[in-house]
């Protein structure tokens, strides 16, 4: 079987949760016999220096890139709202990517093209043009809900009413493009009936996202030491951005003063000028770190306190491989169904946080939810057994139009 996987930003190196996901399960379809190819945007958002030499890409039977300025510019953005195209998708759409698909798409007989995220889908009509491949969305969120989110928790008046007009056209575009798929691949039952419910009617399968186990080596002696607690993740994705004010803001100073000593870990590309200016008591701030594993497993409880987003976060299910106690919301938990103080400890509000962290000098019970974690990742979301289950049903589509 042969498959092009179409991305928004070259995947490598793995630095966030879409990157890895991204990767994860391309090198598991392999395993299962397909013949991989990529081309991929390297984004003026997210630049790397691409060598295709990297051990980690030699999954890939071939490997293009295009350089695509993204960078939001605000004469476009004011332009944008006389126009029915959503400004989210346009930043995507790009000549040099599409004669570079085109090319591909004429040298390759491909049987499936995989669009990694909706951002990807104003290139079908090249597609169905050039090839008879199956198309098929895997749709790493329902993007417009993550915006909707976002405005729910936007206070700003001005601010508010752009984010909500700049979500309703969102919407509609990714409405619009149901009827162009032979397949949509949600990442969560959650998401796959929400598309469902907005009208999706194709043919569509829940595929997560899955981690490598052997990959991921927990240190179970911090959980004897000294109970810091990390935050790591994108700090250019507003989810993020959004979901760590709120918790240095209103959570963490009652913390640092409940627990003398206590000190809180922050991670993250990109982290914005605010956060570094911060003086607050035990945090510390190291912005992108060279091993975001290494960092994870350097400390027992892993703090995610997301208030808005979609989709499934990665870094719970690394932190969950590495044996870290998960700190999270409800909504962080989307996707995965681990308990609370079983797999997970489940907070959604403030107080919840505070009670939550009395766990801080239980060595057992903090113990004991880090290794049920891990095996739970084992049993639920080993990689390869996801990869066995997107091929087959790849195989299934393929196969009815020989």
């Amino acid at each position: 079987m042969k498959i092009l996987q179409l991305c928004k930003k070259f995947p490598y190196p793995v630095k966030d949760g879409e990157s890895l996901a991204i990767m994860n399960l391309g090198k598991a379809l392999v395993k299962q016999g397909a013949e991989l190819h990529l081309l991929a945007m390297n984004t003026s958002r997210h630049q790397v220096e691409i060598t295709g030499d990297a051990a980690a890409l030699q999954h890939y039977s071939s490997i293009q890139s295009v350089f695509i300025d993204n960078r939001i510019k605000p004469w476009d953005a004011f332009l944008n709202l006389f126009s029915s195209q959503s400004y989210h998708i346009s930043r995507f759409i790009d000549l040099k990517f599409e004669k570079k698909l085109e090319a591909l798409l004429k040298k390759h007989n491909f049987d499936v093209i995989q669009l990694e995220t909706l951002y990807l889908t104003p290139y079908i009509d090249c597609i169905r043009k050039q090839s008879n491949a199956k198309i098929a969305l895997r749709a790493h969120n329902v993007e417009f809900e993550i915006w909707e989110r976002i405005v729910q928790n936007t206070t700003f008046g001005l601010k508010k009413i752009y984010l909500s007009y700049l979500t309703r056209k969102l919407k509609r575009y990714e409405i619009q493009q149901f009827d162009q798929l032979d397949l949509m691949i949600a990442i969560t039952e959650r998401d796959r009936q929400n598309f469902r419910q907005l009208g999706y009617r194709g043919k569509d399968v829940t595929i997560p996202i899955g981690v490598d186990p052997a990959q991921y080596k927990a240190d179970w002696k911090n959980y004897a030491q000294k109970k810091d607690l990390a935050f790591i993740g994108s700090l250019d994705w507003m989810p993020n951005i959004e979901g760590l004010k709120w918790f240095v803001d209103l959570i963490w100073p009652e913390l640092a003063s409940r627990y003398p000593g206590l000190q809180l870990h922050i991670a993250g590309r990109n982290a914005p000028a605010w956060l570094h200016r911060l003086n607050q008591q035990g945090m510390l701030v190291y912005g992108e770190v060279p091993d975001a594993r290494s960092f994870i497993n350097s400390y027992p409880i892993m703090v995610v306190p997301l208030l808005s987003g979609s989709g499934m976060r990665v870094k719970i299910l690394e932190g969950m491989a590495l044996g870290r106690v998960v700190l999270t919301t409800s909504l962080g938990l989307e996707g995965i169904p681990a308990r609370h103080l079983k797999e997970v400890i489940i907070a959604d509000q403030v107080d919840d946080f505070l009670k939550a962290l009395e766990y801080l000098h239980d060595h057992q019970k903090l113990l004991e939810i880090g290794q049920n974690a891990r095996k739970f990742i084992e049993g639920q979301f080993d990689n390869l057994l996801i990869g066995k289950q997107l091929f087959k049903v790849y195989e299934r589509m393929t196969m009815t139009t020989v």
